[in-house]
């Protein structure tokens, strides 16, 4: 053996009675700390950092990437693994992942278990029809408690409600439609009661077509104005006994016949439920009731296309 091998033998063996060969772990060029063997400790990355066992945890990303490279460590120093995956664990990013129960692509719960969302649809769709747009939409968040999910009774009673409130909202819609005429809304009944004789009766007590609905009520009830306008007429006119009149526009004009008070004047402006009169028998009529006619433009139109259907 040569004199410079024989050196470098001595060299090698005093090193490493004094080091061990080890890996030294840094972060954006900063030494965090000293691991064995690399490969291990990937490994040990990807099973106590990475993993993704917990059903709400859809990903866990580090920070940045550790970098690697063999140096020697003192035996007096010792590696220190569990301090690394620490800071590793703490500076990753973690991505849960919740599972909303939508109604036309609005939230409206959010559960935590797939499997009860996809339940509470189906349950959903049973009750009210495919036609109702219930779906399930992955909501992700990087802060575990943004999106809290709550229990299963509770998201079916939020989606339940939001699904009536819709109903109602679409009744209501097609109520105005089917009870609006030339683009007024006859809002409101003006009594209740039993209907008499109806538009285009032809009657003993009187000689043409009946123009309007007579709606049977006892003497003094209330009569709400149908819908708003201005009072064009409020006196006594004829068969229609005491009478107002009242112009909603586009040439809407709503008449209140046979009534036994009036509480509104000409000029009033009122709104649709304001009470105008009161049921009574005056005028060419054999009982207490409210003649409701409605014209258009100067001619007549059934009430009940639009109201007491």
């Amino acid at each position: 053996m040569s004199i410079v091998g024989i050196a470098l033998f001595i060299i090698v063996t005093i090193i490493l009675l004094k080091f061990n060969i080890a890996v030294e772990v840094s972060i954006s060029g900063e030494e965090i700390g000293y691991v064995k063997d690399r490969k291990a400790f990937e490994e040990k990355i990807q099973n106590e950092v990475l993993t993704t066992e917990n059903a709400t945890l859809e990903s866990v990303e580090l920070a940045e990437e550790p970098q690697y490279k063999l140096t020697f460590l003192s035996k007096s120093e010792s590696t220190n693994e569990d301090e690394i995956i620490a800071k590793l664990e703490n500076d990753a990013t973690r991505t849960y992942v919740r599972f909303a129960v939508t109604l036309d692509n609005k939230q409206e719960a959010v559960l935590e278990k797939l499997e009860d969302a996809e339940n509470l649809v189906d349950e959903i769709e049973e009750k009210y029809g495919e036609k109702r747009n219930v779906g399930i939409q992955k909501v992700y968040s990087i802060n575990n408690e943004e999106y809290q999910p709550v229990s299963i009774k509770t998201a079916r009673n939020e989606v339940t409600d939001a699904i009536e409130a819709q109903i109602e909202k679409e009744e209501e819609e097609q109520r105005r439609k089917e009870q609006t005429i030339n683009g007024i809304y006859l809002a409101v009944k003006p009594v209740s009661g039993v209907i008499t004789s109806r538009f285009g009766n032809r009657e003993l007590i009187r000689s043409y077509a009946h123009r309007g609905l007579d709606i049977a009520a006892p003497g003094g009830t209330p009569i709400k104005a149908a819908a708003s306008g201005k009072v064009i007429f409020s006196g006594y006119q004829g068969s229609y006994g005491n009478l107002v009149k009242i112009d909603s526009g586009n040439g809407v004009v709503v008449y209140y016949g046979h009534c036994s008070k009036l509480y509104v004047n000409v000029g009033e402006k009122v709104e649709a439920g304001d009470v105008i009169a009161a049921v009574g028998s005056t005028g060419n009529s054999t009982g207490n009731h409210l003649h409701f006619e409605i014209q258009l433009n100067g001619q007549c139109v059934n009430p009940q296309n639009y109201l007491y259907k």
